[in-house]
């Protein structure tokens, strides 16, 4: 039995990390916020760690003797220091990794953080895949194609509204898409498994357009759905609208023109290809919001 260490494993990619980890019968420390975030996390049989990813001192404790590390950086919109917050996690955890001299670690990631600038949110993520780099440690990164479960962001707008809001440049080109729970599974295998060297492994599933989504979801909810393009200059002002504040809302525009501009692409050492359809994560994202 080996130990392993789990970042975000009350979310949707870190607990079916540490669900596939402690099924194998490893032991599993997750890393919660909050004390009543552990106690409902601590019922599955691992053990929990409250602190905070920008607290080093409580990371390299926790990952003293584990045999890997599964790590994220949380992204919280409303944040006022959003980049400021991220960055001092991501200082927190690389130096952690170094002091515990963490053997293997497995860093979600995302398909825009292949550029340093000008990438939104993902400027975050290129921080600290760099940075970790820097270790001694065998750093395993994954990037993610979109994923399926961001149609949950649409589901109000399409119940109440019949409705589709389409950020991308056109509703008819299809993307690779990967649904959280793939991500994690294939966290989970690296973990236990670790690649001989250093690799960047793009995560890639099946290929769907805005439109094919928009049918998925109106076949799921028993209603048609209209697809409904916001273009480019308009994109800023949608995301506001939907509640998020103005600052987070340039951040994911500016993200948005990156894709648009082809930018971003899978560019990783090698690829590993998930199985989920969008017709299998769309009725258990419905049953996970009621």
């Amino acid at each position: 039995m080996s130990t392993f260490a789990v970042a975000g494993v009350t979310g949707r990619v870190g607990s079916v990390v540490a669900n596939e980890l402690l099924e194998r019968n490893h032991h599993v420390i997750g890393i919660v916020r909050s004390p009543a975030r552990a106690a409902v996390w601590s019922t599955r049989g691992g053990t929990p760690a409250v602190g905070s990813l920008d607290d080093q001192a409580f990371l390299t404790e926790t990952l003293r003797g584990a045999a890997g590390f599964f790590t994220l950086l949380p992204e919280n919109p409303f944040d006022t220091d959003f980049h400021g917050t991220r960055r001092r996690m991501a200082d927190a955890i690389v130096g952690a990794v170094r002091e515990a001299r963490v053997p293997h670690a497995v860093v979600l990631s995302a398909t825009g953080a292949i550029l340093p600038d000008g990438n939104g949110p993902c400027k975050d993520l290129h921080y600290l895949e760099s940075a970790l780099r820097a270790t001694d440690a065998n750093v395993t990164i994954l990037r993610p194609s979109w994923f399926q479960e961001n149609v949950g962001a649409v589901v109000e707008a399409a119940k109440s509204s019949g409705i589709y809001p389409n950020l991308m440049l056109s509703a008819d080109a299809a993307i690779p898409t990967i649904a959280t729970r793939d991500v994690g599974r294939i966290a989970a295998s690296l973990l236990l498994s670790p690649p001989a060297t250093r690799e960047v492994i793009d995560l890639i599933g099946p290929m769907y357009s805005p439109r094919q989504l928009a049918a998925a979801l109106g076949t799921s909810l028993g209603r048609e759905i209209q697809v409904v393009d916001v273009p480019p200059p308009a994109r800023v002002g949608a995301l506001v609208q939907a509640g998020f504040p103005q600052s987070f809302a340039e951040e994911v525009a500016e993200l948005y023109a990156c894709f648009d501009a082809g930018r971003i692409r899978p560019q990783g050492d090698r690829a590993l290809m998930a199985k989920t359809t969008i017709q299998q994560t769309i009725p258990a994202l419905l049953a996970a919001q009621h």
